[in-house]
């Protein structure tokens, strides 16, 4: 039988590590959360819907798993996520985002308020709170979801809310203003800005792929790995860098 040349799979240094996963039950957190099970994480899932499927992913992939089900626009409920502990890195991928792209009524206050309280408040509170519980333990690793939105103000192929990509264009700001802070304290910030992905979120929008120069939406497991990356000690020279993984969408 002929010798398998094919490089293991790559320890990123994430066994036994505990994660912090927000947004966990679907889309890019659920393939995160399958990813770091496969590389060994303890996992702490939390998201506003159920997670029992997810859960039962990781627990079958091998990985102690804990969940909590609750609203990241509620203070107890972020309180109660920032007291976790034993926390080695923290993941936002939670977000909201209106179905009604550029007709999205920027008049409702109400549903701005919450956009932004999820999107933005939420990992800004957690961040926050994180770089001190992460710092007393020796230091961390913290990873913010943005996206290509807020960099070009509506993503690569059309179709995104402005007050989506406002949002997100904060998070970007907010991985900067969290790194200055954190890194004194080996607590290293940082984010990934995912170009349109094929996910529940992005169902029946009108994405055009042929925009993109790999003529493709990208899967879910192609944003995973680079937050898996930028959670583990495989990233410990980078802080406040937001990764671009959009499928070469700014290279012209």
């Amino acid at each position: 039988m002929a010798e398998d040349v094919r490089p293991a799979a790559p320890s990123l240094g994430l066994t036994g590590k505990r994660v912090l996963l927000t947004g966990a039950a679907s889309g890019i957190g659920r393939a995160t959360a399958g990813l770091l099970a496969r590389l060994g994480a303890e996992l702490v899932l939390a998201d506003v819907s159920p997670l029992d499927e997810v859960a039962q992913d990781a627990r079958r992939a091998g990985a102690t798993v804990t969940t909590r089900v609750g609203d990241l626009a509620s203070d107890d409920f972020l309180q109660a996520l920032a007291r976790e502990d034993a926390i080695f890195a923290f993941a936002n991928c939670a977000a909201v985002f209106s179905r009604d792209g550029w007709r999205s009524d920027l008049s409702d206050a109400d549903r701005f308020s919450l956009l932004m309280r999820i999107n933005v408040r939420a990992p800004m509170v957690l961040g926050n709170a994180f770089i001190d519980r992460l710092g007393s333990r020796g230091g961390g690793f913290i990873v913010l979801v943005g996206s290509a939105a807020g960099r070009n103000g509506g993503g690569v192929a059309g179709g995104t809310p402005m007050d989506y990509a406002a949002s997100k264009g904060a998070v970007h700001t907010l991985v900067r203003s969290l790194s200055r802070r954190g890194v004194g304290q080996n607590v290293l910030v940082n984010g990934v800005a995912p170009g349109p992905v094929d996910t529940p979120l992005a169902q029946g929008l009108p994405f055009a792929s042929s925009a993109l120069p790999l003529g493709r939406m990208g899967r879910a497991e192609e944003i995973a790995w680079p937050i898996a990356f930028l959670c583990s000690p495989a990233a410990s020279y980078i802080s406040g860098a937001v990764l671009d993984v959009n499928g070469g969408a700014f290279v012209g």
